[in-house]
């Protein structure tokens, strides 16, 4: 009888917490340690687009994430700075299926926990150092425990702890923007579309709003460029009135709702260039720790979360006498190639949001056919494409 499998993940946010609900999924033993003394996130809005929301209803937390979620469809447009309508946002895949929501971070982050058993979860474990040998692998924390594990998962982000087992010193880009986001309770702005994810675009600024929380609330973001870097922080409290005025003059839209905000937040964009590898030997990085992207695609933590389910889906192989090694190996053979796309058109439809063009006409037609592109993100079924990758090798799964 096969020994069953036991992962260690290091990081308990979200691309953490959905590789560890994946392979849960897949009967696959896992254990999470997130160095904060409690999980948490503070107020930011993210995208749930259909490539995961697909892969999470599989394992059955579809309806939970509904009752979360905000889902976002009509009315979602793109418009000049003026207020002037550039074209419809997509808001569906291929089959005209509108799984996409707007979510509070916090909300998914413990929906994804909740999916666990408390055991799983090991909060207030700093990671320190990393070993392994040709059986397994061993983790140690600032605390003094040391988690033994056939395969390491690094999830601790973009500056990422283990990722330097596996790659030289690379450090994140800084893109030049700051992000000021926050949240505005949707009865103080009766008149917003409900549904509508918009975006307005220009003077090398773009300023966005959609709804989370079930439509109870209103999460904006407004990127402004600054020449003085910006941490790379969740939490780093921002300034309104700076806020305000860098919008000013724009839409009414824009300025009304930017009238309703007491207090924001902002933190600094950074991405960095696709890694020349992901894996060394029992250990392999996801999410941010692999592949950090500027959030002008949405795709950060969609990405995360399909990076979790492939790896679900390789390592199950193991269990019909795929190595841990060649399973890792894989893992990065399947996904490199995909997140590094992603990430390069991130960077693109960032300087389209913020006008980076001398013809706004050719801006604004590349924004239309952006349509194809997104569609094509939202119809990737990655436990159909892992599937597919290993039975090229004759591996079942």
């Amino acid at each position: 009888m096969t020994r069953q499998l036991h992962v260690a993940i290091v990081g308990g946010g979200m691309g953490g917490l959905a590789a560890a609900a994946s392979l849960r999924h897949r009967g696959i033993r896992v254990s999470v340690y997130e160095q904060s003394a409690e999980l948490r996130e503070v107020g930011a809005g993210i995208f749930i687009y259909p490539n995961s929301l697909r892969q999470m209803e599989r394992m059955g937390l579809g309806e939970a994430l509904a009752r979360v979620g905000a889902k976002v469809g009509s009315g979602s447009e793109y418009y000049r700075m003026d207020g002037s309508v550039v074209g419809k946002i997509l808001t569906t895949d291929s089959s005209g299926w509108n799984g996409m929501y707007g979510m509070h971070r916090a909300d998914i982050l413990k929906t994804l926990a909740d999916s666990l058993p408390a055991s799983v979860i090991h909060t207030g474990h700093k990671c320190v150092d990393f070993a392994q040998h040709e059986s397994g692998a061993r983790v140690s924390f600032e605390n003094g425990h040391v988690a033994h594990a056939d395969v390491v998962i690094a999830a601790d982000g973009i500056n990422s702890v283990l990722q330097k087992y596996v790659v030289g010193p690379s450090a994140p880009e800084y893109a030049g923007f700051r992000a000021y986001r926050g949240l505005v309770a949707a009865d103080k702005v009766p008149e917003w579309r409900r549904e509508a994810h918009q975006v307005w675009m220009g003077d090398g600024k773009h300023f966005m709003v959609f709804p989370v929380r079930s439509g109870e609330l209103l999460n904006y973001v407004g990127f402004v460029p600054t020449a003085n870097q910006t941490i790379e922080s969740w939490s780093a409290v921002g300034d309104r009135d700076e806020l305000a005025a860098s919008f000013a003059g724009w839409d009414p839209r824009v300025t009304c709702l930017l009238d309703k905000v007491e207090s924001c937040f902002w933190w600094g964009l950074f991405d960095r260039r696709p890694l020349g590898k992901w894996v060394n030997g029992r250990l392999a990085l996801l999410g941010d720790a692999a592949h950090p992207m500027l959030p002008h695609l949405g795709q950060g933590a969609n990405q995360a979360i399909e990076d979790g389910t492939a790896l679900a889906v390789i390592l199950q192989a193991c269990e019909r006498g795929l190595s841990v090694q060649d399973a890792l190996t894989r893992y990065e053979a399947l996904r490199r190639p995909r997140t590094s796309m992603v990430q390069s058109e991130a960077r693109k439809n960032g300087m389209r949001y913020d006008s980076q063009y001398a013809d706004l006409a050719q801006r604004d037609k590349e924004i239309a056919n952006s349509a194809q592109l997104r569609r094509s993100l939202y119809d990737y079924d990655i436990e159909k494409e892992t599937l597919q990758f290993l039975n090229l090798d004759g591996v079942a799964a």
